[in-house]
């Protein structure tokens, strides 16, 4: 499938991108552990759990036992929230499934859903193949080129559009977007980036073209033909930077089991009862119609605003998921008829993180500070390293691959 390629929440969006930018930069690709034995140096918390009984689990595909250290394992996280759903039965569980907590990045995936279900050239639709001058969005400060003007829907959606501007909620994501498209004109169409530029422009056009915010179009959409039981309006909110850009940023709050209705109905091929919510072709683009990304591992592909995982994490080919900052997830499986999510809440770990920046430690100096700290023996039991510290890459790749050797294995 792939090549081997080498809250206030407008203001605390630009951190919480920030705090990404310097994820993205820490270098925590590889999956590291065995998955039939992986250890933390956390005890487990306290927390609710779930797992189907023996006989039902194994009849859905699980291993009990190996279901039972996934759920030992993420219990030693600081996950919030965690579900693995296979034919629309929940399997396993941890944490609160009805709490909403920002999603992060992973809201581009929603909206991509509601773009997808707007698509077309009359009137109050989004044409894909019209381009920027076309719909006469531009930007400021700072106009576009008029190369830069020729991008186009399609473009955006495929994280190709080539435009190296400033965006909201950018923060520190800006240095893996200048070392691929530089400081000059690219040709649309081109080159790969993940770049919220491109994902902010789309929202300004989704907007301007359907006249309808996303939380509308996503409450009407999807929320209620799926059964969503914790979305609002209030659930979106904007990140802005005027100084920066004039397109916005659309934020959301999601709980567990929304998410869960979210991606099953990815899973159903964007069909709820006898209703087509989300064409199924929509649905199909996002593994058929994709970008290497050069980044391997989980992140090995990027399509319609999704990310493609390699087969080697064990992960079956045709898997794509949201993903956001903290490990926000949702993972859409059809090989296994599978969704999964994750969750943990940011809150304490972003107060903690944007403390050190006021103080003048600078944000990947902040982040080891945090992350190593919680690794000290006196810190290993506060309440704050238990529980609210952050998510690793390291740690929730042993967790995935653990999740995917609980579905290959068969028997305690």
């Amino acid at each position: 499938m792939f090549r081997r390629l080498a809250y206030t929440i407008a203001g605390l969006a630009v951190v919480v991108l920030a705090v990404l930018g310097s994820l993205l930069a820490t270098g925590e690709r590889g999956l590291s552990g065995r998955a039939d034995h992986i250890r933390s140096p956390f005890g487990p918390r306290t927390v609710d759990t779930y797992r189907a009984d023996a006989a039902e689990a194994e009849r859905l595909g699980w291993s009990p036992g190996a279901l039972d250290r996934v759920l030992d394992y993420v219990s030693r996280l600081s996950a919030d929230t965690f579900i693995i759903m296979t034919d629309g039965e929940v399997v396993a569980s941890l944490g609160d499934i009805e709490q909403p907590h920002s999603i992060h990045s992973a809201r581009k995936a929603m909206l991509s859903a509601v773009v997808g279900q707007h698509v077309g050239e009359g009137p109050n639709e989004v044409p894909l193949d019209a381009t920027l001058e076309e719909l006469g969005v531009d930007d400021s400060p700072g106009s576009l080129t008029p190369l830069q003007r020729r991008a186009t829907v399609l473009d955006l959606l495929h994280s190709k559009s080539g435009i190296n501007h400033p965006a909201a909620a950018e923060g520190g994501l800006t240095a893996e977007k200048d070392e691929r498209l530089g400081n000059t004109e690219n040709e649309p169409g081109t080159i790969w980036a993940y770049n919220n530029w491109d994902y902010n422009a789309l929202t300004t056009i989704f907007e301007q073209r359907t006249g309808l915010s996303v939380a509308q179009a996503f409450e009407t959409g999807i929320a209620e033909p799926t059964g969503m039981e914790d979305y609002t309006l209030d659930s979106v909110s904007y990140s802005e930077a005027p100084d920066r850009s004039q397109h916005r940023a659309v934020m959301f709050k999601m709980s567990g089991r929304d998410l869960g209705r979210f991606g099953q109905l990815y899973l159903d091929q964007g069909v709820v009862g006898d209703a087509a919510v989300l064409p199924r072709s929509w649905i199909n683009r996002i593994t058929i119609d994709f970008a290497e990304t050069g980044i391997g591992g989980l992140r090995a592909g990027h399509g319609f605003l999704w990310w493609l995982p390699d087969p080697e994490t064990g992960l079956p080919e045709g898997s794509y998921f949201a993903w956001g900052l903290g490990q926000q997830s949702v993972f859409v499986i059809p090989a296994w008829n599978t969704v999964i999510v994750h969750q943990s809440d940011t809150t304490e770990f972003l107060k903690r993180w944007f403390d050190l920046q006021r103080q003048g430690v600078g944000g990947d100096t902040a982040l080891e500070q945090i992350l190593e700290g919680c690794l000290e023996k006196d810190a290993l039991k506060t309440e704050f390293c238990r529980e609210h510290r952050f998510t690793g890459r390291r740690e929730f790749n042993r967790l995935i691959s653990a999740v995917a050797a609980a579905r290959h294995q068969r028997g305690p």
